[in-house]
């Protein structure tokens, strides 16, 4: 299989993976009322009967037991499980909180942080017109710096953790599944110590407070699993920057639900600092493009 057949191997997983994501705001706003740090509980306990039951139909629990064998690959995960327990805290709080603009623009800075995790880490090369996108992009970033302090935090926050957890998968020698199932059992004790302390304060807890509650909750394992199970494969089969690349349609379905959805003012910082985004999201659609374009030689090689 040639390089560019590896690159697209991942495409649909990462496709349904985003699309799912650029979804979220919509069931998050369902559980508005629900303080974020029990939706992310309950997403922990009812993500790992999910991956359990779809581990024993891919008879896969040797490579669990693997990961958990191995100090270097647990280790990993246990970071990985930070890292993406922070992502969800993070996001539910920005949904809750009306800042569906700042977890748009976070997941927007994210594709071109994973250009830079990817150069400076894995190798990957760095064209002059990348660097000009990521230039643009800590212009956009200072922008907001500037005139919305106060919801930069949510941006950055989200970009880091989601690149940080993309980067740690992908160096880690273990299976798609297999690593969230791993991900999922290392933050039950955390989750469930978080349930118990929300059980008894004033309020209790949500989950049985009325149906669609109840129900949307229910749902969060499968919610919660299923894209990250098709991003984890993806992020194992292409390159980080092309992952990234595909990425852009999460944060583009979040910005349109907050301008026509959920009805969120735009401020005039914010629309400046999202120009810039948007600019550097263009050259480096650009330079994917021209990159892609196969050499003469190319053309003639018959497929590997």
């Amino acid at each position: 299989m040639n390089a560019g057949s590896r690159s697209h191997s991942g495409l649909p997983q990462a496709l349904g993976a985003y699309l799912l994501w650029g979804l979220l705001p919509l069931y998050f706003h369902l559980l508005r009322d629900v303080a974020a740090l029990e939706v992310v509980g309950w997403r922990v306990l009812f993500t790992v009967p999910v991956c359990l039951v779809i581990v024993a139909f891919r008879h896969q629990f040797g490579q669990v037991a693997q990961a958990f064998s191995d100090p270097r690959t647990l280790r990993a995960l246990v970071l990985s499980a930070f890292l993406i327990a922070t992502n969800w805290v993070v996001y539910v709080f920005a949904i809750a909180t009306d800042h569906v603009f700042a977890a748009s623009l976070g997941y927007y800075i994210n594709p071109l942080m994973n250009v830079l995790a990817g150069t400076v880490f894995l190798g990957e090369r760095l064209s002059a017109r990348r660097w000009l996108a990521v230039g643009l992009a800590a212009v956009g970033v200072t922008i907001l710096a500037w005139g919305a302090l106060n919801t930069l935090w949510v941006s950055m926050t989200l970009a880091v953790s989601f690149c940080g957890y993309g980067l740690v998968r992908k160096v880690t020698p273990v299976g798609s599944l297999p690593g969230l199932t791993v991900e999922t059992v290392v933050l039950i004790i955390p989750a469930t110590a978080v349930l118990f302390w929300l059980a008894g304060q004033p309020g209790g807890l949500s989950l049985g407070d009325s149906t669609v509650t109840t129900v949307a909750l229910g749902f969060a394992g499968v919610i919660t699993g299923l894209p990250l199970l098709m991003f984890a494969t993806a992020a194992r089969r292409m390159s980080y920057s092309a992952l990234g690349f595909v990425q852009f349609l999460t944060p583009t379905m979040v910005f349109l639900q907050g301008l026509l959805v959920f009805h969120e003012p735009l401020k005039p910082v914010q629309l400046a600092s999202f120009a810039m985004i948007w600019s550097a999201i263009a050259v480096f659609c650009w330079d994917l493009l021209k990159a892609r374009r196969p050499a003469p030689q190319d053309e003639v090689e018959a497929p590997v």
